[in-house]
């Protein structure tokens, strides 16, 4: 690890954080605590609180109850420039008029550093985003994501014990956002520093996260790991946010030690595994993940599996996947993605076809 970087690596903690603004509680009651090195991503729609609570976090914006603490210290009371918190907005913020190498020292003159130090830490920071060469180049000069790993060069030159990013890659295109996503989590991982990422895209809170935080309304719905997260939702808002999935509605009818049966509205019945503490008669959502679900094709079937017949209703190639939509009942349909293999059958629209998916991969939510 460079010695300018990251030498004071804090944790992190929320206690009931909340925002009101005329009236309308934008955040509520926001308790999280974040290790230090750690990866946290604040997930949610437009309008989930999401920014609202990293702006809370970096001094911006001041909380209407609940407290920030620092390595166990409130800094609810801090100015902003005292918290010396590292920022990364979507909008660059650069200075047009300056240099690269005088963007990113502008932090350090206000801190009054030396001009000997700053050289250093300077040059530094550019080897680590990889523009070493460009300090003499104006941001004009720079394309959107050369821009972007200037703005995290700024972010971090002056030692912060925290890195807060906003969506800092929303103004760049798909291409070039996945590229950044990998090279944030390499700087990440090799500088060790504590992340408040926020965004609205589940893809880029999977790559990137140690763990993600699911915001909906204010509120936080679910923390976990993003595999926790994904196989493991706690409602029906985190299935359907994290990733792709079908809800069957049905009701509980047996309980045993290995399955639950179950029966759906459209008198499907089929078996998930007995993970859940649903009891007879229950009224239960199930959470089907598209790739799970396969087409039944070899004539012989096997132990712990659910078979549905159906028709495919539609069926879309998107280079590296099929996805199918495959009605099961007059108001059921599943989704499917299925991998595309040379040898591999495809179906058309209006094929009569029997589709089938683990027990275990019905999640009872």
């Amino acid at each position: 690890m460079d010695k300018w970087c990251c030498t004071e690596v804090a944790n992190l903690q929320l206690k009931g954080l909340s925002k009101i603004y005329g009236g309308a509680t934008v955040v509520k009651d926001v308790s999280l605590v974040i290790d230090k090195g750690e990866f946290i991503t604040l997930l949610g729609p437009s309008g989930s609180g999401k920014t609202t609570t990293l702006m809370m976090i970096a001094g911006f914006v001041p909380p209407s109850s609940g407290d920030v603490l620092i390595n166990n210290e409130s800094v609810i009371a801090k100015p902003v420039h005292k918290r010396n918190i590292g920022v990364v907005f979507q909008h660059y913020s650069l200075f047009p008029h300056m240099t690269l190498f005088d963007n990113i020292a502008f932090p350090l003159k206000m801190r009054k550093i030396n001009p000997e130090e700053i050289h250093t830490r300077v040059h530094s920071a550019l080897e680590l985003v990889k523009l070493s060469g460009f300090e003499h180049r104006l941001p004009k000069q720079l394309s959107g994501g050369q821009q972007q790993r200037v703005a995290l060069a700024r972010a971090l030159v002056f030692n912060p014990p925290i890195l807060l990013m906003d969506e800092p890659l929303g103004a760049l295109d798909k291409n070039l956002r996945e590229a950044m996503q990998l090279e944030i989590k390499d700087i990440q991982k090799k500088l060790q520093i504590t992340t408040i990422y926020v965004t609205h895209d589940q893809s880029e809170a999977l790559t990137l996260s140690d763990r993600i935080v699911v915001m909906n309304s204010g509120g936080i719905e679910q923390i976990g790991s993003p595999e926790d997260l994904y196989e493991c939702p706690a409602n029906r808002f985190v299935a359907n946010f994290i990733g792709e999935s079908n809800f069957l509605l049905a009701r509980i009818d047996t309980v045993t030690s290995t399955f639950i049966d179950v029966v759906s509205e459209e008198g499907l019945r089929f078996k998930v595994s007995a993970e859940s503490r649903a009891a007879i008669g229950d009224r239960v959502c199930i959470v089907l993940r598209p790739e799970r679900i396969a087409f039944f094709t070899d004539g012989e079937q096997k132990e712990g599996r659910n078979y549905v017949e159906g028709t495919v209703d539609e069926e879309i190639y998107l280079g590296e996947i099929h996805r199918y939509r495959v009605r099961i009942s007059a108001t059921q349909t599943l989704s499917m993605k299925i991998s595309n293999r040379a040898e591999g059958e495809r179906w058309r629209r209006g094929d009569r076809v029997t589709v089938n998916w683990k027990w275990g991969d019905g999640k009872v939510i």
